[in-house]
């Protein structure tokens, strides 16, 4: 998701401040905030992901998001700050529990309360489970072609990069207690610290109060599991920082300037911000997005595995739709389940149609732009998912050798070397139809008012030239024949055709489908229904 540093000019930027597609509205807060607070080093973005479980489209959302965010950034300042794009795991935060969708939870089970990078990987692949989980997170990133550096909380601990602001985290202690201890219950404000340290016994990171502080020695106290009284640390790796100060923790010690969040994180921003400053940072700008729902509604979560996953939608979809769904409304709630793809799809050619005829300003609030940071393709498709669907569906194809053989007749001069999306486009249909929409159809017979408009729709159809590959003629004759037999809303005899022709409620613009399909072709197909 790269581009050429020779888009980023003045005249673009003028565009930019004025644009007002979300990711420019973000930008233009981080513009805003290197005005009050000049950096000399490069602006950060920094994204989280919490390898306790396998990755899912949300951590894949957060990354499209804000690269999106960083790109407009570099439109608007014309590429002239350096820009860092931070993929964090927090992959030495202790395992808490098991999640579902794993095998071999045996050893999970046996492994609770260690740090992720040092419980084994119940897919026996990896030294850890959060090896595993960070490697599943960077192989599906850099297919997608992110422009991002990857940074491994353990390592980061480990390495000593975080002892400065452990040791100032040690010094403002009470600060930090007296912005936590108020957001806590009774029972857990008697216990808590900050600070969780790792036993030297067990290698589990312990929920346990701090005895005693030694800034001198850098050090905490704290009663081991057997009852013993340690003093160990807080640098390199010896203790892990409780979450909400640990997110101030990242924030301070890297600088970051901007990270997005999901709407349920909305109070740990707000207390991480403000434990940020007690550190002497600055609380990066962002903003909370909605949560994505499950076919029932419900949160996604990647411990339960419900949703889809990346790999799931990429058998189903190209790479681009996914990032067009991610950009639409962050804030507004949204189903991510199998049945949002086709319409996803269809939105994104539309939008690649859409954008060749736009002027500069306009293209800038088209999604394709984002989706492809500044250089969408030319065009994408000019068949359209659903259409495809149902070409699969009447011509009980098995392969995409034949789909193209309609799709040449229908298009002359259009094949899988010309249009490789469509090519893809074809593989999806396939997929996807084999899997969704195959067991669900339901066909049924015509009523007397509907079979005698098949009938004259098939009499229509026979007086335009086989070889006819307009769409409109064909669908006028629809239209008229629809008229004719008094469909009251016109919409029901389009559900009738639907219903008995493909055992669905809805599909593609009919004249659209019997052009490709072909006019004799649909013909046959209507009397096989009738019969």
């Amino acid at each position: 998701m790269d581009t050429t540093s020779a888009l980023m000019n003045a005249e673009l930027a003028n565009l930019a401040a004025a644009a007002k597609a979300w990711p420019f509205e973000q930008a233009r807060l981080v513009v805003e905030r290197l005005k009050k607070r000049p950096k000399d080093g490069p602006v950060i973005f920094e994204t989280g992901y919490g390898p306790s479980g396998l990755p899912h489209i949300g951590t894949f959302g957060e990354v499209a998001r804000t690269s999106m965010v960083r790109f407009a950034f570099r439109a608007l300042t014309e590429d002239k700050i350096p820009t860092r794009l931070v993929a964090f795991s927090d992959d030495m935060d202790g395992l808490r529990k098991v999640p579902d969708n794993v095998p071999n939870k045996e050893k999970l089970q046996a492994a609770l309360g260690l740090p992720l990078t040092s419980v084994p990987d119940p897919f026996e692949q990896y030294p850890s489970f959060a090896h595993h989980n960070n490697a599943m997170l960077r192989r599906f990133l850099d297919g997608f072609g992110f422009e991002y550096e990857f940074l491994s909380s353990t390592e980061q601990y480990k390495s000593g990069a975080f002892d400065a602001t452990l040791l100032k985290m040690l010094d403002r202690y009470d600060a930090i207690m007296a912005i936590m201890l108020p957001t806590l219950g009774e029972d857990r404000r008697a216990t808590y610290s900050p600070f969780l340290p790792i036993s030297p016994k067990t290698g589990k990171v312990l929920q346990v109060p701090t005895l005693a502080r030694n800034f001198e020695r850098g050090t905490i106290v704290f009663q081991d599991e057997d009852g013993e009284k340690i003093e160990t640390p807080v640098t390199g790796g010896h203790v892990k920082i409780q979450w909400k100060p640990d997110w101030a923790l990242r924030w301070t010690a890297l600088g970051v300037d901007y990270e997005m969040a999901g709407k349920d994180l909305i109070d740990s921003v707000q207390q991480s911000s403000k434990i940020c400053r007690a550190l002497g940072g600055n609380p990066p700008e962002g903003f909370n997005y909605e949560l994505f729902l499950d076919e029932k509604g419900e949160k996604i979560s990647k411990s339960k595995g419900n949703g889809i996953s990346v790999d799931e939608w990429l058998r189903y979809a190209a790479p681009e739709s996914l990032s067009l769904y991610n950009f639409q409304k962050p804030k507004t709630a949204k189903k991510l389940y199998f049945d949002v793809i086709p319409k996803a799809v269809d939105e994104y050619i539309s939008f690649v149609d859409a954008f060749r005829d736009q002027a500069p300003a306009e293209r800038l609030e088209n999604p394709v732009w984002h989706v492809h940071s500044g250089k969408p393709p030319r065009e994408a498709s000019p068949i359209s998912f659903a259409l495809l669907l149902n070409l699969v569906s009447a011509s009980h194809a098995s392969n995409k050798e034949q789909l193209w053989q309609f799709i040449a007749k229908y298009a002359p001069g259009v094949s899988a070397e010309t249009h490789p999306f469509l090519d893809r486009l074809c593989g999806y249909a396939l997929a996807y139809y084999e899997d969704f929409v195959a067991p669900t159809k339901k066909f049924r017979p015509p009523t007397d008012k509907e079979r005698a408009a098949f009938l004259d729709l098939i009499a229509a159809f026979e007086k335009i030239p086989a070889d006819c590959t307009d769409g409109e003629t064909i669908q006028f004759q629809v239209y008229e024949v629809g008229k004719a037999h008094g469909f009251d809303p016109l919409r029901d005899w389009f559900r009738a055709l639907y219903e008995v022709l493909f055992g669905q409620e809805q599909g593609p613009r009919f004249g659209s489908f019997a052009a490709i399909f072909g006019v004799r072709e649909t013909i046959a197909l209507i009397r096989k229904a009738l019969g």
